[in-house]
């Protein structure tokens, strides 16, 4: 006989263990709510109902993860589910037998790797295992968008927006083939808003380069003219690693990317210095197929990451990214007035919107030749009061207050 009590916080506390088995005590305020009492003096709350033709006990939760009321809620939830058919531990059962994310990014990876570049699959497996650690045993039917906002939150203020945004757009990608593994559930990681991504307008200033030469000079040679390369040639960091001297041209002065990030061949000039580099390295590399070998045997350089942070420090350039040689390339060809045309081929952009950040930077000659032309006028027109500007101030001064 099952005893029927009013459970309120107090009683349950007072129930005492029985010695053996356990014992059952219902609930007088929630038809079929009952609390199972064991020798260890564990309390678990249950909700009794008849699912499929028999009684069935659904487990809601201890006293200590419940409260009376909490309880009652549970039980008023999965009596609403079975009343309209559904079957709450079918549902547990399923879940229990969900894959987990760490099973859908290994299923997301053999996609990745048949239809991605190398250098973007092996991107999206060094996200997720740096990034997603938290959520990569949950089974995918426990992940809900709250989890997905406050991860993306989390690494948008540790490892920045762009970290952030490119791990929720990876987690949709993921999401959307889950239903080939089992899942049925939605997409948690749709519909949450991405961070606003400044454009990055960092470069090697006229006052900076003498003091990143003289970095150089103290690294190890190959790391030297790894970063001398980025800087002759705009290239990107994975491209250069990966440098073949049967990709190179030598003799005309050529270096063809064939896996570039957006996807097409670009063909890269090799200025003289480059070409000298890449001689002297030619003549020291006994016969590895890479520019910049690595080392292991057959292997080619992989991490400059520690030989960059020496760099920085070494220069003061401490906010100095490696991305940031690429791009001072691009910023000089602008400051001599290149158009954005011909910058976009040299860097191997495909849309003018990626080239579009050096817009300003090629107007300096304009502004120059505007401002000259300008003066010209005003001293031709006699005019006594030229405007200057005082650029520490920003005070608007005539030349009579000089």
């Amino acid at each position: 006989m099952v005893e029927t009590i009013a459970f309120t916080e107090p009683r349950i506390r007072g129930i005492r263990p029985p010695l053996s088995g356990r014992t059952y005590y219902k609930d007088s305020g929630f038809q079929g709510l009952q609390v199972a009492v064991f020798p260890s003096g564990s309390k678990v709350f249950y909700l009794v109902r008849r699912t499929s033709g028999r009684p069935t006990r659904h487990r809601l939760g201890t006293s200590e993860q419940l409260s009376v009321i909490q309880a009652r809620a549970a039980a008023a939830a999965i009596a609403g589910k079975i009343a309209i058919g559904e079957n709450p531990q079918t549902d547990r059962r399923r879940l229990r037998e969900e894959p987990t994310l760490e099973k859908l990014h290994q299923h997301w990876m053999l996609y990745a790797n048949s239809h991605k570049k190398a250098t973007s699959a092996k991107e999206d497996k060094r996200l997720f295992e740096r990034l997603c650690s938290e959520l990569a045993k949950r089974r995918l039917g426990t992940i809900r968008k709250t989890d997905i906002q406050a991860l993306h939150a989390d690494i948008g203020l540790n490892n920045g927006p762009y970290a952030a945004n490119r791990l929720l757009a990876l987690l949709r990608s993921m999401f959307n083939q889950a239903m080939e593994i089992g899942y049925r559930g939605d997409n948690p990681a749709k519909g949450v808003k991405m961070f606003k991504e400044e454009s990055r307008d960092r470069f090697l200033q006229i006052g900076e380069l003498e003091a990143f030469f003289g970095a150089l000079e103290q690294e190890p040679q190959i790391f030297k003219d790894y970063f001398l390369m980025l800087l002759l040639t705009g290239a990107r960091k994975s491209n250069v690693l990966m440098m073949r001297w049967d990709a190179v041209d030598l003799t005309t002065g050529c270096w063809r990317i064939a896996e570039n990030k957006s996807g097409s061949v670009v063909m890269v000039p090799l200025v003289g210095p480059a070409v000298e580099l890449l001689l002297a390295r030619k003549e020291a590399s006994n016969g590895s197929p890479w520019v910049f070998p690595g080392h292991k045997v057959g292997a080619h350089l992989t991490e400059p990451d520690k030989a960059w942070a020496r760099i920085r420090t070494a220069a003061k350039l401490e906010d100095l990214r490696i991305h940031d040689l690429r791009r001072s390339l691009g910023s000089w060809m602008a400051g001599q007035n290149t158009s954005l045309t011909i910058i976009g081929k040299v860097l191997g952009h495909k849309t003018p919107q990626a080239t579009a950040v050096y817009a300003r930077l090629s107007m300096d000659p304009q502004r120059l030749a505007m401002e000259n032309a300008t003066s010209a006028m005003l001293l031709a027109g006699k005019q006594t009061k030229q405007l200057t500007i005082d650029v520490k101030t920003t005070e608007v001064i005539g030349e009579d207050d000089e």
